[in-house]
């Protein structure tokens, strides 16, 4: 009798080697890591101007505002880009959360 030694269930089956995937699980799980990492990258360098700002001379203070608006803008387009890795409109009041960074640096440059 050629019978076939019975096979761990942890290894995969020659005969039978693709297992089922939930697409579905899977994308969401993705589209949530890719949005995380995007939003948190430029909530990190938002934060970079904004303390770049409050760092420089305060005789250079157009270019400190002027960091505070970039920071303003990189913010409010990395919020909108979570939005858009989850295939949601990115015009929300959410994206108001983009800026307060930046005012709580412009609040430090003109005080």
């Amino acid at each position: 009798m050629n019978e076939q030694p019975r096979r761990p269930r942890h290894l995969m089956d020659p005969d039978n080697p693709i297992r089922p995937v939930n697409d579905k699980s899977l994308t969401n799980v993705q589209q949530w890591v890719a949005s995380v990492l995007a939003v948190f990258t430029v909530a990190h360098l938002v934060v970079g101007l904004v303390i770049a700002a409050v760092a420089i001379d305060p005789v250079y203070q157009a270019s400190r505002i002027g960091l505070c608006v970039i920071a303003a803008a990189f913010g409010v387009l990395g919020l909108a880009g979570g939005f858009l890795i989850h295939r949601r409109s990115p015009f929300t009041p959410w994206l108001l959360l983009g800026i307060v960074p930046s005012v709580v640096g412009l609040w430090f440059v003109l005080r």
